[in-house]
């Protein structure tokens, strides 16, 4: 691996974005992101990789600025328009977010692909890491959690049109105000909670940390229809992963289903960031969001001394 002095964030851990310090005032955030449709309409699958791939720097509290497109297409299979419409949503969603669209790159491929190549910038001393949760944090959580169950049920022809139209619009929401309200007050730690799931990303926040968190299940908001598709066996096949690759790391304190289990271990596309804040500043948080628009933001769980690199769920 090439090091460097200027390397604030590299690949030595997992986290959501790599930082390079360019003077001691500015650093740039970099990140890529791309994938395969989750839902079927062009334009909004294109707001929707747009949105997800610039959480990451929100993710870091840093301010994205410019952007390029990674495109693979069957051109011999689909339409040109199916592009254009992808395009066009994901344009629309960067004008949102007053990003810069500077250029891309794009392969004909048998499978559908798409995403963003971001650049962002923040203040080296201002980086936010996804570790450094103290004991005594509350964890404050920005979205809903069921993304990954909902898809799954709209890919079977199972969702009905209000847990369509409802995760449809949480995937969209850019994590940009969040993250703005995140860094006017104190923060220890951040991560953007995506394909890993709630818990999976939160194991990432304390492995080999000196500290532990207990998460209080019935406090996490979930999209409509959530429990009901998971109690239907619509769970995809990353959910179960998450699970079983992180179940050694969990603490159940309560009577827990498996199907609330896999849940808080859902696979999620364009997920909320998931805030380490003291706790005498979580509140002031929570309720700054809510008068922001940030409606199903909630405090989800708290960080604790015991047990050290371990969850409890309760």
């Amino acid at each position: 691996m090439i090091s460097d002095p200027n390397l604030i964030i590299g690949m030595e851990r997992a986290e959501d974005a790599g930082v390079y310090k360019l003077s001691d005032e500015l650093a740039i955030v970099q990140t890529l992101d791309f994938f395969t449709p989750i839902v079927d309409d062009p334009y909004t699958f294109g707001q929707v990789a747009v949105a997800n791939a610039l959480s990451d720097v929100y993710a870091m509290g840093g301010k994205p600025l410019t952007a390029m497109n990674i495109v693979c297409f069957p051109i011999k299979k689909m339409d040109i328009s199916i592009l254009q419409d992808i395009l066009r949503g994901g344009l629309d969603k960067m004008r949102e977010a007053e990003v810069v669209l500077v250029g891309g790159h794009s392969v004909e491929d048998n499978e559908l692909k798409y995403g963003l190549s971001i650049t962002g910038v923040i203040h080296p001393a201002n980086v936010v890491l996804n570790t450094g949760a103290k004991a005594g944090d509350k964890l404050l959580l920005t979205k809903p959690l069921g993304t990954g169950i909902i898809n799954t049920a709209l890919k079977g022809g199972m969702a009905d049109e209000e847990a369509v139209s409802k995760v449809i619009k949480c995937m969209v929401t850019l994590n940009r105000k969040a993250s703005e309200l995140m860094m006017e007050v104190e923060v220890h730690a951040c991560t953007d909670v995506t394909g890993f799931g709630l818990l999976g990303h939160a194991c990432e926040m304390i492995e080999g940390e000196d500290v532990g968190m207990v998460i209080y299940s019935s406090s996490v908001p979930l999209l409509p229809k959530t429990e009901e598709y998971a109690q239907m066996g619509l769970i995809p096949g990353g959910t179960i992963r998450n699970r079983d690759f992180r179940l050694p790391m969990i603490e159940l304190a309560a009577e827990m289903s498996n199907e609330r289990l896999l849940i808080l271990f859902d696979a999620q596309t364009s997920g909320g960031l998931l805030i380490s804040v003291p706790g005498q500043e979580a509140d002031m948080l929570l309720h700054r969001m809510h008068e922001e628009g940030i409606e199903e933001a909630a405090i989800v769980g708290e960080v604790v001394d015991e047990p050290k690199g371990k969850i409890v769920v309760k």
